[in-house]
């Protein structure tokens, strides 16, 4: 009788060890991804800014350059343009890539813009977003010249258009 009694405790013990960690991987696993989305939101903001700031510095590619100075000469100065928010949805899982597909969606306001100017900056913006999303996660590869859709270690990341308030 004592023998099993011993068996038994240890088989308790066995079964609480392996219950630990079971629940421990659970928690690493949810812990990984949020801190990757949280990654992924914060390159979206760095990108937003980087995008709304290219104008105050007007460093552009020549062709852009030409192409805003020819049909959007307003961007081509700083502008006043303030990120009210940035909202991720979930689209769900993404058979062709094999992840979990988000979108990104930018909400701004500007006081200064042309309604004609909004959606050239709002492509700016976008572009941005992207871009720097797959330079966090060095994707820079795996996707088309425009970073769209863009990559990070289990996200398909697209953005919406800007709405501008």
């Amino acid at each position: 009788m004592i023998l099993n009694e011993k068996g038994s405790v240890v088989s308790i013990e066995y079964l609480l060890l392996i219950a630990f960690v079971i629940v421990g991987a659970i928690g690493v696993s949810m812990i990984l991804n949020e801190n990757e989305l949280n990654m992924i939101m914060l390159s979206a903001r760095i990108g937003a800014e980087e995008g709304m700031g290219i104008d105050g510095l007007s460093v552009y590619p020549k062709e852009t350059f030409d192409d805003y100075l020819l049909k959007n000469p307003q961007l081509t100065y700083p502008q006043d343009i303030k990120v009210l928010k940035i909202v991720k949805t979930d689209i769900g899982f993404d058979k062709g890539y094999l992840k979990k597909r988000i979108q990104i969606r930018v909400y701004a306001s500007s006081s200064s813009l042309k309604s004609s100017d909004k959606n050239s900056m709002g492509d700016r913006i976008n572009y941005n977003i992207r871009k720097t999303i797959s330079s966090t996660f060095k994707n820079e590869n795996h996707s088309n010249h425009l970073y769209n859709p863009c990559f990070s270690n289990n996200y398909a990341i697209t953005t919406g258009d800007v709405q501008w308030i």
